[in-house]
C-alpha cells in the first residue's frame, strides 16, 4: 500500500493554470471543474500556508 504525500512548505504557493493546480515548480497537485474554481482553491490554500507561517513566528 503507497502512502501519498500531502503538499509541504515547500510547495507553495499553489498556482492555478486553467483548471489545474500546480506547485510554484509545476508539479501537478489537482484538478478542478473550472478555472474559477481552480483560482479559488490556489487562494485559499496559498492564504492557509501563509497564515501557518504566521502563527508559527508568532509562537
Amino acid at each position: 500500500m503507497s502512502k501519498e504525500a500531502g503538499l509541504t512548505p515547500d510547495d507553495f504557493p499553489i498556482e492555478a493554470d486553467k483548471d489545474k493546480l500546480k506547485t510554484h515548480k509545476g508539479d501537478p497537485v489537482a484538478s478542478a471543474e473550472s478555472e474559477q474554481i481552480a483560482d479559488q482553491i490556489a487562494d485559499r490554500l496559498n492564504e492557509h500556508a501563509h497564515q501557518e507561517e504566521q502563527d508559527r513566528w508568532s509562537a
